[in-house]
């Protein structure tokens, strides 16, 4: 029988795999068309990508960092904790999508972008698939990372792994609506 640890890390990457499906699915298009914008003021495709491509910047080597330094040992059991839990919940696709403001730094509208970005985000894809193979041997309760968003706050690794692949999944769901309406 499997943990709640297992089940995690099973769930998770079953959504990488099926980001790496829709991702392979976009790069049959044209740059143009992932260009192409609704509106103004929101994102195309490949800006949602390079959007993902930024917060990979950081939490791939935080994560990377975090298991070098640990020591092996699964729990049975998974534990979230109560802020981790929120902040996944929070960036779970839902069919009326809450929008959230993003960093500055973050905000990807108006950059130039090519193929290269979408294939930077596919390569990023399979190393979070590899490091959640590895994750197996962790303990994902005990584990801490920092977040992008402040210095002061640290989550439980899962809960950081589940925001990530979350976020990951809320904007693919947005770039299927951006590739249907444009």
């Amino acid at each position: 029988m499997k943990s709640s640890q297992e089940h995690l890390i099973d769930d998770l990457i079953k959504r990488i795999e099926n980001s790496i499906a829709d991702i392979e699915k976009f790069s049959k298009n044209s740059e143009e068309f992932l260009n192409r914008r609704v509106a103004a003021d929101s994102w195309s495709v490949l800006e949602c990508i390079e959007h993902l491509n930024r917060y990979n910047d950081f939490y791939l080597p935080e994560v990377q960092r975090v298991l070098a330094k640990a020591r092996p040992g699964a729990p049975e059991k998974f534990s979230s904790g109560w802020l981790g839990d929120y902040f996944a919940k929070s960036m779970l696709p839902k069919e009326k999508l809450n929008k959230m403001k993003t960093f500055a730094s973050m905000n990807p509208i108006g950059s130039v972008l090519q193929i290269s970005t979408l294939n930077k985000y596919l390569e990023d894809l399979k190393k979070w698939t590899e490091i959640l193979e590895n994750c197996r041997e962790y303990n994902l309760s005990k584990l801490k990372t920092n977040i992008s968003i402040s210095k002061i706050i640290k989550l439980r690794l899962g809960d950081t792994l589940r925001v990530v692949i979350y976020h990951q999944n809320r904007h693919l769901a947005q770039m299927k609506r951006v590739a249907q309406s444009v």
